[in-house]
């Protein structure tokens, strides 16, 4: 039953990893606990059992963008889905809640703050409910990243509803799923935790130098591909997207300090493909539910891993692959330790910060890292990092790490790198002369290192453990036991030169993948299918994905269906799907096979000429005369238009007597559906260019 569920509502052959198992235990009856990566296809796990049972799901969703696009997604597969926010009117809410109850509703999904009203109480008391699922349940937990006070009030469902509880969440510890599952009041809940490996995601780690170069070369090389740059303030936001926008390319800014309706805008555009580019702080992303987002930059460290986990996973949610990009810089670590200092879980979020930095620092596999952190064993090189692919060259850095922790002993630890830097590059500054400083022995015994390299080396060195900055008094360095043996032990420190990082990167940057004669035209026919979905998405006012996904159509592209059968084959094509939007699209192949392929733009003037001539009420004969073209030409035209969907009529250039001939020799057993033999088959009644147009009209009735 739930497999022919997947395939009819979702085109769907096979479940992913635990989705069948998760199902399966909500169909028992069982409360569950699913910690499932972003993209991992959480949604069906309470979609595809409100479809199988009797009642309505209540899906209780965070935000209102998240709960739209879910419900348009939704009833694009023929399914009846809705939702109750603040967006929606008095009257539309008691329409909504007449149709949950004629079972036309199967999925409502709810706001928490509208679950826990009074009136949407008495209401669904008097409903036949399915499910509850909690959606991003980690907002339950003042653990989790995203905590909201209205999530906690939540536990009425378990004492009241005698139907299974689904808390469903992409990033959550230990910590945090017991206190979900405590919180929520789940009764003995299957805890249900997939992989937390996307293997599509490519991952790399750059100095915080030259970014906006970087952030060029990074774009330049994925023209029209949607991406998200994060950053850590919202100035940061408004102006990278202005420079952005200066360089020609779509852009725009997201952050708190907007207007609603700015945001909205910013988001819209975003997730209809008007823009290819949000720079936005963290504020944005939680609500989105795009799927061919191709890259995620992040323009700063974030706080820590769960959120850089959650933020890359934003980035090919299709299973199509896709690039993420960090940028790590002293100036970063001190702005977030700022920022922990004026907060009441500094232990907590300071060793969290640590592994966010050690995760940034890596010299092995990042998704070993990143893995082991989620507590998933992790026993092989991805591959798929920087650190597989260019490996990082170390040196013999022990005499840079002196001179900094000299430096710092001779002015009894109390500067700040900035100080130290200036003192190591032998600065003028009349804060050094002032001070002494300038009189210490390692004074300008760094000049021949630039002051960004040392920012990069003081970075390694506070990773390593060679020094503690002192963030309650001024940032100051203070030495720790691992220093003093450096400096008097002989012990050796390995560093990394970070412009040779940076270089190695910008070398493969620049390689250019060759591609065969057969991925040019497939990647060509991707494209074509793109510009249809946009023009359907345009006029229903939906976002594109919501028509199809890029993998949909990356299969399409490689498959080349032309038949209903070869359609349906197709992953993501469900059977309302194909209803809708089938033969569009197999018509947008054969289209593109015609003369697409060739790259024959004359031709492609050819028939857009003889489509004019036809809208000014040329007649097929007039135009191959205006044109000095056959007629059987033209007719070729015209048939080539009218399959391809263009608003023209060929059944009045045929008698009917004519086309019904025609019709008539195409269920001839054994006769090829050809000109000539049917020209013959006919005795030659009817001119060709007739049998051409009544072939075409025949052809597209057929579908």
């Amino acid at each position: 039953m739930i497999h022919e569920t997947l395939r009819k509502y979702f085109g769907y052959e096979t479940f992913r990893p635990l989705q069948e198992e998760i199902i399966q235990a909500i169909l028992d009856g069982s409360d569950c606990l699913a910690i499932m990566p972003t993209g991992g296809g959480k949604s069906l796990c309470f979609q595809l059992p409100a479809l199988v049972q009797k009642g309505t799901a209540i899906v209780i969703s965070p935000l209102i963008s998240l709960m739209k696009d879910q419900v348009d997604a939704l009833r694009a597969n023929g399914i009846g889905a809705a939702y109750l926010n603040s967006t929606i009117s008095a009257s539309e809410s008691v329409q909504i809640f007449r149709d949950v109850i004629s079972a036309k509703i199967k999925l409502l999904y709810v706001s928490p703050e509208k679950l826990l009203s009074q009136d949407f109480y008495r209401q669904i008391k008097t409903i036949d409910i399915s499910l509850f699922a909690v959606d991003e349940a980690h907002c339950i937990s003042q653990w989790g990243h995203d905590f909201r006070p209205e999530y906690t009030q939540l536990n009425f469902l378990s004492r009241e509803f005698k139907v299974p509880i689904i808390a469903l969440t992409a990033t959550a510890d230990r910590i945090t799923r017991n206190d979900i599952i405590r919180q929520l009041g789940l009764r003995k809940p299957q805890t249900f935790i997939s992989s937390f490996d996307r293997e599509n995601l490519s991952i790399t780690v750059l100095p915080g130098r030259e970014k906006y170069e970087n952030i060029k070369r990074f774009v330049g090389k994925r023209k029209n591909q949607a991406g998200i740059i994060y950053c850590l303030s919202r100035k940061q936001t408004e102006q990278l997207a202005n420079n952005l926008n200066s360089e020609g390319l779509d852009a725009v800014s997201y952050h708190a300090g907007m207007k609603g309706s700015e945001r909205q805008a910013a988001q819209d555009d975003f997730i209809n493909d008007r823009v290819q580019i949000v720079c936005a702080t963290v504020a944005f992303g939680m609500g989105i539910d795009k799927p061919n987002v191709r890259w995620v930059i992040h323009y700063n460290l974030p706080k820590n891993l769960e959120s850089y986990y959650q933020e890359i996973g934003r980035a090919g949610r299709d299973g199509l692959p896709a690039d993420t990009l960090l940028f790590y810089s002293y100036r970063d670590v001190l702005t977030l330790k700022r920022f922990i200092e004026e907060s009441n879980q500094k232990d907590l979020l300071t060793r969290k910060l640590e592994r966010m930095q050690q995760f940034a620092d890596a010299r092995t596999c990042r998704r070993r890292v990143l893995l082991n952190y989620f507590n998933e064993g992790y026993d092989k090189d991805c591959g798929n990092c920087d650190v597989c692919q260019n490996p990082p060259e170390v040196f013999d850095g022990t005499v840079i790490a002196q001179k900094a922790l000299s430096a710092i002993a001779r002015v009894k630890e109390q500067i700040s790198s900035g100080l130290l830097i200036d003192i190591l590059r032998g600065s003028a500054r009349k804060e050094l002369v002032d001070n002494g400083w300038s009189e210490i022995k390692t004074y300008g015994a760094g000049r021949d290192i630039s002051y960004r390299d040392w920012q990069e080396y003081l970075l390694q060195m506070l990773n390593i453990g060679l020094f503690e900055v002192a963030y309650n008094d001024g940032n100051k360095l203070k030495l720790t036991s691992l220093s003093r043996d450096v400096l008097f032990d002989g012990k050796k420190i390995n560093l990394v030169s970070p412009e040779e990082a940076e270089n190695r990167w910008k070398q493969q940057q620049e390689k250019k993948q060759p591609q065969s004669k057969v991925e040019e035209l497939d990647n060509a026919l991707f494209e074509h299918l793109r510009s249809v979905r946009k023009n359907l998405a345009t006029e229903r006012n939906v976002p594109p994905y919501i028509i199809f996904s890029d993998a949909t159509l990356k299969q399409m592209a490689t498959t080349k269906p032309t038949t209903e059968f070869a359609m349906r084959q197709i992953s993501g094509v469900g059977e309302f799907k194909y209803e809708q939007f089938g033969i569009i699209f197999i018509r947008a192949i054969m289209d593109f096979n015609q003369f697409g392929n060739t790259n024959d733009k004359k031709a492609a003037n050819r028939y857009q000429t003889t489509y004019n001539f036809l809208k000014k009420g040329y007649t097929p004969e007039e135009i191959a005369e205006r044109l000095n073209l056959n007629i059987v030409t033209v007719c070729s035209h015209l048939a080539y238009l009218y399959q391809s969907d263009y608003d023209i009529s060929l059944q009045e250039f045929l008698e009917k007597e004519e086309l019904q001939k025609i019709e008539e020799a195409l269920r001839t057993p054994g006769l090829k559906h050809e000109l000539k033999p049917i020209y013959e088959h006919l005795n030659g009644k009817i001119p060709y260019h007739k049998i051409r147009l009544g072939l075409s009209i025949a052809k597209k009735e057929q579908y």
